[in-house]
């Protein structure tokens, strides 16, 4: 329904926000000559403003405005994932990151041609650019849930109005601006969630007492999920291959929060922009000591909501949580601030929900363009052309881009069943493609060519394809019974041979598992000074850092 609270000075308050954040593109554009300061600033930015850049890219409004819908819809059972990334972090800085600071890297994976063939670089550049336009389609999806309860526009306008703005300061300002507004956007991001928390929570009969109360009465704080057959919450299994299960989520979580910080461009691309090693360590704990209590602050919203609308019921709000006519979960937190919120604040919050959405976009599209640009384009497409030719194309990578995200956010209208984050977490098992086996077969061991990785890569892309295909084809036990003959048992375990959240973790497994096996009884050893974790000395960059 249209909103009835939104007004003028709300509406002043987005010009204004919108128009601060577009001028700072402009602003950096005259300072990105080359392809040095347009992704990584010159590598002269400090600890305290990186790390608040790197926290905002990993707050986008997947948490603002998804975690608040799983809570409110579901449980916490896909909380528990974030709590391993102090482990993924810890790991990754002390095993993989200072990679990158040693080769000088503007790509996360010029070290894979190093160690294992310029076939397995273009390759995980591939998966990289397919998973971060997965990532910011579903960002500016629900963006435009957010302007769509604003304004009541059809879902296409307000996409194409959230993706103009994130185009224009990205593909002028490069890293430089993605950094600087990055930081601006966080402390606009706490303020006004604190602003719209505190309203929340006044207008609950007993505050926070009241919502741990109902919440934990009525099954909300359990590490469980809903049974979309049956519509009731149900607690997770401990542990299981087959089931959703708290300890698989844990594993799965710290695989991919070890990935995160060893082969992710976004955050790679901010480590290697740091003045120095130190700064670089220092900025990573950052963003750590941010983002673990924030990703809590907003399931806690979440479960707030629920007990809010449960004392003020609400048509549209019991709508949103049953799924009715099509309703979002992800729709409750934007709902709430124009429903809710006064005239002023409003326009704060809904801004604050936009910060976070444009600051996490606009880094998965820098690292986007680095990436192409780099691993594909400057290796093997033009090679010798000038510094002015490749910044030309990182902006036209960079607007691409922002082309498919917008185009992708239209998809996500007609998808999931339960919530964004249920259907997040099952896209990113998908598309892992063994990335991480990669990683660790690279740096761990001495094992591993590029055709023994080939044969891992084809064994996890046919397993993830065929277990998307069970997902989200809705295949039925009895067409696998009519097609291969067998039993019904034969057919179910065919169906699932593991929950469709740990394909991505298992795919890892096999990446590694197939290259190292082959690698050992068929391919001899090599020398491999300088590229493993046990070979590699440290840098005259990492040696000055010590003795600061």
């Amino acid at each position: 329904m249209p909103p009835t609270q939104f007004g003028l000075l709300d509406w002043i308050i987005l010009v204004v926000y919108f128009v601060g954040v577009a001028s700072v593109g402009p602003l950096f554009a005259r300072r990105n000559s080359s392809t040095e300061s347009f992704f990584v600033g010159d590598r002269q930015f400090p600890a305290w403003l990186l790390g608040l850049a790197m926290f905002a890219t990993s707050i986008s409004s997947i948490t603002v405005v998804s975690f608040p819908g799983d809570a409110y819809k579901s449980a916490y059972l896909r909380w528990v994932a974030n709590l391993m990334l102090p482990f993924g972090v810890y790991i990754g800085s002390k095993i993989f990151l200072p990679f990158y600071r040693r080769n000088r890297c503007i790509s996360a994976y010029e070290y894979l041609e190093s160690r294992f063939g310029t076939g397995v670089r273009t390759y995980v550049a591939v998966c990289f650019i397919i998973g971060q336009v997965m990532r910011i389609a579903t960002i500016l999806y629900l963006v435009s849930l957010v302007f769509q309860q604003i304004t009541g526009a059809t879902p296409y306008a307000c996409i194409l109005m959230g993706g103009c703005v994130v185009t224009v300061y990205t593909v002028l300002g490069g890293v430089s601006a993605v950094v600087w507004t990055q930081f601006l956007q966080t402390f606009l991001l706490w303020f006004g969630t604190l602003v719209c928390f505190v309203t929340l929570i006044r207008g609950i009969d007993g505050g926070i007492g009241a919502v741990f109360a109902t919440g934990w009465a009525d099954g909300k704080f359990m590490l469980g999920d809903l049974n979309v057959a049956t519509g009731q919450l149900e607690p997770a299994r401990v542990i299981s291959l087959w089931e959703k299960s708290v300890v698989m989520l844990l594993i799965s979580g710290l695989a991919g929060w070890v990935f995160e910080y060893s082969g992710n461009q976004n955050v790679v691309q901010k480590y290697v922009s740091a003045k120095n090693p130190r700064e670089a360590f220092k900025a990573i704990w950052i963003c750590c000591a941010c983002s673990v209590p924030t990703w809590t602050f907003f399931m806690f919203m979440g479960t707030s909501l629920y007990v809010f609308f449960k004392q003020h019921p609400d048509p549209q709000a019991l709508a949103i949580l049953t799924g009715a006519g099509g309703a979002k979960a992800e729709s409750i937190l934007p709902y709430f601030c124009v429903k809710m919120i006064p005239t002023g604040l409003a326009g704060i919050v809904i801004a604050s929900i936009l910060a976070a959405a444009m600051s996490a976009s606009s880094a998965s599209i820098s690292g986007i363009s680095a990436v192409f640009l780099t691993d594909i384009y400057h290796r093997h497409l033009v090679k010798g052309a000038r510094e002015r030719h490749y910044v030309a194309v990182a902006r036209v990578t960079s607007c691409a881009a922002c082309v498919l995200m917008m185009g992708g956010a239209t998809l996500f209208y007609a998808w999931s069943n339960l919530t964004l984050q249920d259907l997040g977490v099952k896209l990113a098992s998908i598309l892992g493609g063994g990335i991480l086996g990669l990683y660790i077969l690279g740096f761990l061991t001495t094992r591993g060519t590029g055709r023994s990785i080939a044969v891992g890569i084809v064994v996890t892309l046919v397993f993830s394809t065929y277990m998307a295909v069970i997902e989200f084809a809705h295949v039925t036990p009895e067409q696998f019974m009519n097609a291969l003959g067998c039993s019904r048992e034969t057919a179910l375990l065919l169906m699932k041979p593991v929950h469709i959240y740990y394909v991505g973790l298992l795919g890892h497994v096999l990446t590694f598992g197939v290259a190292y096996l082959l690698s050992s009884l068929f391919e001899p050893r090599r020398d491999l000074t300088g590229l493993t974790f046990w070979t590699q000395a440290p840098s005259e960059e990492e040696q000055a850092g010590r003795s600061v």
